[in-house]
């Protein structure tokens, strides 16, 4: 198949239906095995979600699903199309050029063009109507608002809000893998969703992060995505290939080909919608009201910051490992490595985590106060390991390498996930000073005489109020409060109030997760999900 370069511009539509009628992405065709004359530069989705249209550098027009084909500027001799926008009924379209040319088609008809420079068309929110988006201060793409107005987009992810459209986020500041290349919006007009030129993709507000192509090595780049007016979207790349993300194929997090557990593990569920618990206030108020505090990061007085965890391949062999909480320790042979990195360093007096994921098995192998010994095994106060690929719980009473019973590193705040990926798809852990003598599933273990129940009991699970505006705050930290307000966070651990725990990385701008001590604990509130069991 010929493949030819791509426009580097494209337009971004949001879809608006009623929600009731509105379908979730889902995959309607490409042209990605189809030769092509000229390269795509854009896509709309249909009202109802249940199609979209492509369009090319030449003004041809490619229909998939419902999207109904009025006509193209495929014989008018242009080549510089730059995207497109349908009506609000979906009965008609416009192709716009750089040049500032406008061609509508169905009832979209009739309407004058614009000066040069032209890089993005979006619709009006109400009306037969549009809007030109001109590359004036590097703009490459723009999306369209529900609500009205309309958001810009520079390659380097810089985003303006136009027309009473809320600023939600964006990437200044961070080093991106590939340029973006285009923005979306969400359904509601309470979010937005920037895409790269890899496929790589970044949600902001109420746009929620279903999966890319930022670890897939494409034919052609992506040129431009468009959001679906149920859930999810879709991009396009260069060659016509289409590639759909909604709530169905979004992957439970992940690292390195092994999944975080299944994707209806309780680390993995969204508790958005869920029931505030009765005791909400009266745990936050044991908890203090102080501000959050990142318990990860660079570096600190030369030690390292945070939990740090190493990845085996297959073949990597087991060592003994012998342990003071012996009768709740699993006994196996652990594949440490003996370079395997400890948290705080070989030095530290602290917890001494270690955490192993052995990609072979998708099984993770944690200890707690790890020592190695001279001949290769290991000593440690405690030991878990845990399958990937089950949802099953340790005994009842029984402790693990957290005080919680529960596993660490599903909990861990990662630098892959928040920088490279942009979301983070599963729930926190913190720690507590004062927890109560109980615990509520998936924890397992107590680590507290308090039998006070107004003291939160190791698993009680909080969650950042919807309410909370992180619009302020790091892009870094705009993804963690993301994560908060769909996964919330669970208890873990006694120590500091309110320390979030995350991953070692030497990569970590310590400035910006510094944001999460301005972060108050009044943003949280405490859901319902499950019995105490003392």
């Amino acid at each position: 198949m010929r493949r030819l370069a791509v426009l580097l511009v494209l337009v971004l539509v949001a879809a608006t239906a009623p929600a009731s009628r509105a379908a979730d992405a889902r995959f309607h065709g490409s042209l990605g095995a189809t030769p092509l004359v000229s390269p795509i530069v854009g896509m709309a989705s249909t009202p109802s979600g249940n199609g979209y249209w492509l369009v090319a550098a030449d003004g041809g027009v490619f229909t998939f699903g419902d999207a109904e084909f009025f006509g193209s500027a495929g014989a008018t001799g242009v080549r510089d199309v730059v995207g497109m926008a349908r009506t609000p009924s979906g009965n008609g379209y416009w192709l716009a050029t750089r040049s500032g040319r406008v061609f509508g088609y169905g009832e979209a008809t009739g309407l004058p063009g614009g000066r040069s420079g032209v890089v993005a068309i979006v619709r009006d929110a109400v009306g037969l109507g549009y809007t030109l988006v001109y590359g004036d201060g590097g703009v490459v793409g723009a999306a369209g608002r529900t609500a009205g107005g309309h958001w810009t987009v520079t390659a380097a992810g810089v985003v303006a809000g136009v027309g009473g459209a809320p600023h939600l986020g964006d990437l200044r500041g961070v080093r991106l893998n590939a340029p973006i290349v285009g923005i979306a919006g969400a359904p509601g007009g309470g979010g937005y969703w920037l895409v790269g030129r890899d496929g790589g993709i970044f949600s902001f507000g109420t746009a929620r992060f279903y999966g890319s192509t930022g670890n897939l090595r494409l034919n052609q780049p992506i040129v431009g995505m468009a959001s679906s007016p149920g859930a999810g979207y879709w991009f396009v790349a260069g060659d016509g290939g289409v590639f759909t993300f909604s709530p169905s194929s979004a992957p439970p997090p992940s690292t390195s080909g092994c999944t975080m557990f299944p994707a209806d593990n309780p680390w993995n569920t969204d508790i958005s919608s869920w029931p505030v618990h009765s005791r909400s206030a009266a745990w936050v108020s044991s908890i203090g009201g102080g501000n959050l505090h990142p318990d990860f990061g660079t570096f600190w007085e030369g030690g390292p910051i945070g939990i740090p965890y190493v990845e085996v391949p297959a073949g990597q062999p087991g060592v003994s490992v012998t342990f003071d909480y012996d009768d709740e320790s699993d006994h196996a042979p652990y594949p440490i490595p003996r370079d395997a990195p400890i948290e705080g360093g070989s030095d530290a007096d602290g917890d001494r985590h270690v955490l192993v994921l052995s990609r072979s098995e998708c099984k993770l192998y944690e200890l707690f106060y790890a020592f190695p010994n001279a001949d290769g095994s290991w000593h440690a106060g405690s030991g878990a390991i845990f399958d990937l690929r089950s949802n099953a719980l340790r005994p009842d009473y029984w402790t693990s390498a957290d005080a919680a019973g529960l596993p660490i590193l599903p909990g861990l705040v990662r630098y892959d996930e928040v920088v490279e990926q942009g979301a983070i798809n599963h729930a926190l852990r913190f720690t507590v000073s004062r927890s109560q003598r109980g615990f509520i599933h998936p924890a397992t273990h107590y680590a507290s005489s308090i039998t006070d129940p107004n003291v939160p009991p190791m698993g009680a699970r909080f969650r950042m109020k919807a309410s909370y505006d992180c619009s302020w705050a790091s892009r870094e930290v705009q993804v963690i409060c993301a994560a908060m307000k769909r996964y919330g966070m669970f208890v873990a651990d006694n120590g500091s109030n309110w320390y979030v725990s995350g991953s070692h990385d030497p990569r970590w701008d310590d400035d910006a997760i510094g944001d999460l001590k301005r972060v108050p604990g009044s943003a949280f509130e405490a859901v319902e999900s499950g019995p105490v069991i003392t």
